[in-house]
């Protein structure tokens, strides 16, 4: 009798899943499309948490020479149903297989020794090389050096290359390099000040493993993006590239809807199938629709009592690309998001050469960066590199809002301290401070479009927006009569002590000069004089007053004034 399949949440060790009776949804066609592919070396970058490490493991037990009773783990499944030529490929090479994943380090010194700590517990893993007579004496000296982590950077960087040359001498066979989370050290690097320095180590360690390398059968190598060629592929001819965009693969990571209806199905939950499409469905790879995410499904189905949750979305702490969409300078960015949390799409062109130098200076990369990652999804190809994009599920849209909603804190929150500085500046007689805060205010809250009727009215209307703060404290008044005129904004304090204020507000067109410029604010300032409108003021004996010229031109503002004390 069949023992009853039972997940195992984050085990990516495919014997281990296998023989410990875990539900495994069958990828083992993936083996296949590698065994078919013309490429020697492949990249295959997918988001986080979609299988990637477990499918590698896959290749590995299933290639591995040192694995002879690995057959058993395969026999289940449609792989084994193949022809004769792929089930003699099992347990035929040697396989080397690293992970990059914990070289992510916050200094560049600290990341290469996590690299080369990797390759001195590979090395250590194939030790018993030492023990043959493969190595000739000065190799085994290389070698003993790496064990020991006492190798030069350049010994690291050609090691994996040497060890695939030992291998093969000893196996008669060419080897299999597997290296999962390649850009995990890259990611860091960018994100902590030292993506130069780590490009170059990289660049290195891969072309010496991948390029014009005779030792090698196949390379298999997965992360999340592609870095662009020119970063750390540019000499490798035989590399095939699979990115999402790609329609080889395209349904080997990820849970097809096929595989989602069953899972659900064997676990008695196929009542809550709808909701999981709502939630978790949605993503679009290659030629592939509804492709599922694996990490939210196999975490409802372990806890299901408790509903539906963005399992996935809260695996990572998105700090690139919550930075990116609440920068200040990002307004474009957050309109686009607010059209995607409606449902809409946004058509945008689409980078697959990531080159993260450029994130400082392209803000239209934030959008290949979220599309690779995962947290948006093509859903019409358009010409050239553009796609329609869209927010692929209910569990995506909730991280969005949640961006949105902490934006929109962060402005709330600052705008209302930089309010509160401008108003108590201008009270206090401190006009430059009080003139920074309001051309920051300024840029952050108004919209000009060329206004033709009565401009300077909607411009008063703005100041008298921006002084309302001062209201428990002032009595604010616009367009009274005071002397032989009609001031635009007067600031009458309770307290008498404090100072007054009468404001005059003129416009220009965008394109007016300098001179008309200063000629406007002497007209305003002279016009407040003559016109008396400070008598107001003097009527409530308020000594201390300030008289203030505002003149907009387009968006820009400038401000001069007199005080009396």
């Amino acid at each position: 009798m069949t023992s009853r399949k039972r997940l195992k949440i984050g085990t990516s060790d495919y014997r281990n899943l296998i023989e410990d009776s875990g539900y495994f949804v069958d990828k083992t066609l993936f083996i296949k499309e590698v065994i078919d592919s013309a490429h020697e070396v492949m990249l295959i970058p997918r988001p986080r948490r979609f299988g990637k490490t477990l499918n590698l493991s896959m290749l590995r037990y299933f290639f591995d020479v040192t694995q002879p009773d690995a057959a058993k783990l395969f026999e289940p499944y449609l792989i084994w149903k193949e022809e004769a030529y792929y089930t003699s490929q099992q347990g035929k090479y040697p396989v080397i297989y690293l992970t990059l994943k914990s070289a992510k380090a916050a200094t560049f010194e600290r990341s290469q020794a996590d690299l080369h700590n990797i390759l001195t517990n590979l090395h250590r893993e194939h030790g018993w090389l030492l023990e043959s007579d493969i190595l000739k004496g000065y190799e085994k000296i290389d070698f003993k050096k790496i064990v020991y982590g006492e190798a030069s950077p350049t010994l690291y960087e050609n090691s994996l290359n040497k060890l695939s040359e030992y291998l093969y001498r000893h196996y008669g066979q060419k080897a299999v390099i597997l290296m999962d989370e390649y850009d995990a050290p890259i990611h860091t690097g960018f994100y902590h000040g030292y993506y130069d320095d780590i490009i170059t180590l990289m660049k290195s360690l891969m072309e010496n493993a991948f390029k014009d390398n005779k030792f090698l059968h196949k390379g298999v190598i997965t992360g999340i993006l592609r870095v662009s060629r020119e970063s750390i592929f540019s000499d490798l001819n035989n590399l095939g590239v699979y990115s999402l965009l790609s329609h080889a693969f395209s349904d080997k990571f990820g849970f097809t809807e096929q595989e989602t209806v069953q899972i659900l199905d064997y676990f008695n939950l196929s009542e809550s199938f709808g909701q999981i499409k709502e939630w978790y469905d949605g993503y679009q790879v290659g030629d592939k629709s509804h492709i599922y995410n694996p990490w939210s499904i196999i975490n409802y189905i372990e806890r299901h009592t408790e509903g539906f949750k963005p399992y996935w979305v809260n695996t990572s702490s998105d700090d690139l690309i919550k930075n990116r969409i609440t920068a200040r300078e990002a307004e474009n960015i957050r309109a686009n998001i607010e059209q995607l949390i409606k449902g809409e799409t946004i058509t945008k062109n689409i980078e697959e050469n990531i080159v993260f130098a450029d994130f400082t200076k392209d803000r239209e990369l934030l959008w290949s960066l979220l599309t690779f990652s995962g947290y948006l999804t093509p859903v019409k190809d358009r010409e050239g590199e553009a796609f329609d994009l869209k927010i692929p599920n209910y569990e995506v849209k909730t991280l969005f809002k949640k961006i949105a909603l902490e934006w929109l804190k962060k402005e709330v929150k600052v705008r209302d301290f930089t309010l509160r500085s401008m108003a108590r500046s201008l009270v206090s007689n401190q006009i430059p401070d009080f003139e920074q805060h309001f051309k920051q205010l300024m840029g952050d809250t108004f919209s000009y479009f060329d206004i033709h009727t009565e401009p300077e009215r909607v411009f008063q209307a703005y100041v008298l927006g921006l002084l309302g703060i001062l209201g428990d404290d002032y009595v604010i008044r616009s367009n009274r009569e005071s002397g032989s005129g009609r001031y635009d904004i007067l600031l009458l304090p309770h307290d008498r002590s404090q100072y007054g204020v009468v404001m005059e507000i003129k416009q220009l067109k965008k394109d007016a000069s300098e001179e008309q410029i200063r000629q406007q604010l002497r007209e305003a300032l002279g016009q407040i004089t003559n016109n008396q409108y400070s008598g107001e003021l003097l009527a409530h004996k308020i000594d201390k007053r300030i008289e203030m010229a505002i003149v907009f031109v387009g968006k820009e503002v400038f401000i001069d004034h007199a005080s009396t004390r």
